[in-house]
């Protein structure tokens, strides 16, 4: 199993458009091989949002993520959120 991880600090005037392309970018990925779970999710006492994404395997994820990029290429995440999200790439162990 492999995890992507994704944790989003939005500027509240642009939750909403930070929610859209989070959305976006796991439909694109829908059908992908190896993708077992896509999710956006918020956490009520910091008003973070997270990305996660389940793969069979880290080669399923390398080989389908990049339609998941291109769907939200054009998004304006320098303006939408407060600092650079941080992203994890977890392997099971």
């Amino acid at each position: 199993m492999f995890v992507n991880l994704s944790i989003h600090y939005p500027k509240a005037q642009h939750r909403r458009d930070l929610i859209d392309s989070m959305h976006r970018f796991g439909a694109a990925a829908a059908g992908a091989p190896g993708l077992l779970r896509v999710a956006t999710l918020q956490d009520e006492r910091g008003g973070r949002l997270v990305g996660l994404m389940v793969w069979d395997s880290r080669a399923d994820w390398e080989a389908g993520i990049a339609r998941s990029r291109a769907a939200v290429e054009h998004d304006d995440f320098d303006l939408w959120e407060e600092r650079a999200p941080e992203g994890f790439a977890l392997d099971e162990v």
